[in-house]
């Protein structure tokens, strides 16, 4: 008796954001964040192509670095909490033994 398997598609990126058209949901959203500030404004032309400006160079600074350096970033200037008890605080710079 045969035993016959089902095929399954597996994805080929894993790790990536869910994208939306052209683009994945972290560069989408200043150009939805353009879109209601301009909406609310009156001035919906002048902040979409804001946040279109603001998408574009988010990509050229994402694509240029390695993966995480942003939170890293983040997590050095004191934006992006941790709760580890390993991590050390990113306002001490300088360590005495």
């Amino acid at each position: 008796m045969r035993h016959w398997v089902k095929a399954v598609e597996i994805p080929q990126r894993v790790d990536e954001p869910p994208h939306v058209l052209l683009w994945s949901a972290d560069e989408l959203a200043p150009m939805l964040v353009g879109l209601m500030v301009g909406v609310l404004m009156g001035q919906l032309l002048l902040c979409c192509l804001l946040g279109l400006m603001v998408t574009k160079g988010y990509r050229r600074y994402r694509d240029n670095r390695p993966d995480g350096y942003l939170f890293h970033l983040l997590w050095r200037s004191g934006f992006w909490p941790c709760r580890a008890h390993s991590w050390r605080n990113p306002y001490v710079r300088r360590y005495f033994g």
